[in-house]
């Protein structure tokens, strides 16, 4: 989770929501991203996704059995979505997610059995810390928006 909080700060220097993750597989680091929607102009470069996408190609396979995902902030539907897809084993989350998380808070697609893969997930590690950055985030940029319109 450490490499993922650093992560999330690239994010939040390049003006992006602080969301940082990586993939593991056998203890090591095989992917990593944080999130870039705004700057990519690509409404799914979540921190989740890139983290994915460098993880596969480093396997040179889309299918990321064994690996563990680790990401500051509760996966949305459609990162949930990609993490089922990519079988990975389990998801390791910071903070939880209210208004769009997807493994618990708002929705639980891993608890569905209707599906074909069960993703294990362990919530709150280092909740403190991803919360606090989130909120720092978004007090900072409350407090431009605010500046601007004086």
């Amino acid at each position: 989770m450490s490499r993922a909080l650093q992560l999330a700060q690239l994010a939040w220097n390049e003006g992006e929501v602080p969301v940082g993750a990586v993939v593991a597989h056998q203890g090591q680091i095989i992917g990593e991203g944080w999130n870039r929607p705004i700057g990519s102009h690509d409404p799914t470069a979540h921190a989740e996704i890139q983290a994915l996408r460098a993880a596969a190609h480093t396997l040179g396979n889309y299918r990321l059995v064994g690996c563990e995902l680790y990401v500051t902030l509760e996966p949305c539907i459609m990162c949930a979505g990609a993490i089922m897809h990519a079988r990975i084993r389990r998801v390791v989350f910071g903070a939880g997610d209210p208004k769009t998380g997807a493994c618990g808070s708002v929705l639980d697609i891993f608890a569905e059995r209707r599906l074909n893969h069960h993703t294990e997930v362990l919530a709150g590690v280092r909740a403190t810390e991803c919360g606090d950055m989130l909120r720092g985030f978004f007090r900072e940029r409350r407090q431009q928006k605010k500046c601007a319109c004086e």
